[in-house]
């Protein structure tokens, strides 16, 4: 596609790769593409599970394209419902999306990864926040990695622009795996398949409730976990039923995501 941003399903899995030579950045016709990708994937009940990657050997993304930054695209223009890339603050996206990080991602790239579920980097990727150099407030990033790192760490990150490789994002606990290159997508498209496997109700249940009770002490947390609608469509489900007939007949559950 001329937007560079390439689709591909294989059932209820959707694959997502930015195809912007030379780096993979994104400029403002690309981010409100994405927007429009990951609302439509949203919205779609045949397909369950994304993944997202960079085309190439080098680069998952550098983030924003500062050629057209130069060219006159401003930082604050309206870059789609969800933010810059689709994933800095999408609206109700219950739905498991995988990153496989196939190298160097900084910025506004890196804030997408932060905007996943599951982190599956090859062992060559980098990450920074390097919008400190520039004079940019990375606001995704700053307020997301809080959240997934220690703090002092988190904070470092952000206010020297450092690198940080695929071994040390393992260790704070930022990636789920590390892969050697050219492993990323298929060990992505192997998680890919076992999350389809699974019943189709949870995973909204399970993203509604992270979402909803990620701040909150853990006695309000149960209160809100019995007001979310997707938790209550598990609990009245047939799915709920055939899991426990399924165990007690010693077989494999046939979901029906109802």
């Amino acid at each position: 596609m001329s937007d560079g941003i390439l689709l591909h399903t294989d059932g209820p899995i959707l694959e997502v790769t930015l195809d912007r030579p030379k780096a993979n950045a994104i400029d403002l016709r690309a981010s409100r593409r994405l927007n429009e990708v990951f609302t439509a994937f949203r919205d779609d009940p045949a397909l369950r599970i994304a993944i997202i990657t960079g085309a190439g050997e080098r680069f998952f993304s550098p983030g924003w394209d500062l050629k057209a930054a130069a060219a006159g695209e401003a930082s604050d223009s309206d870059w789609g419902a969800g933010g810059f890339g689709g994933l800095n603050y999408p609206r109700n996206l219950d739905k498991p999306i995988i990153a496989a990080v196939n190298g160097i991602a900084c910025g506004g790239g890196f804030e997408l990864v932060l905007g996943t579920d599951i982190i599956v980097m090859e062992e060559h990727a980098r990450f920074a926040l390097p919008e400190i150099n520039v004079g940019v407030l990375a606001d995704a990033g700053t307020i997301k990695l809080r959240r997934r790192i220690p703090y002092h760490v988190a904070v470092e990150f952000l206010l020297t622009g450092r690198w940080m490789d695929a071994a040390e994002a393992k260790h704070w606990g930022l990636a789920n795996h590390v892969v050697p290159k050219g492993e990323a997508m298929p060990k992505a498209r192997e998680i890919a398949r076992q999350l389809a496997s699974g019943p189709p109700l949870l995973f909204p249940a399970i993203k509604q409730l992270l979402r909803h009770s990620e701040m909150v002490p853990e006695h309000l947390a149960f209160e809100l976990h019995d007001a979310l609608d997707g938790v209550q469509k598990v609990i009245r489900s047939e799915d709920l039923k055939e899991g426990a007939r399924a165990f007690a007949e010693k077989r494999a559950p046939r979901w029906s995501g109802r």
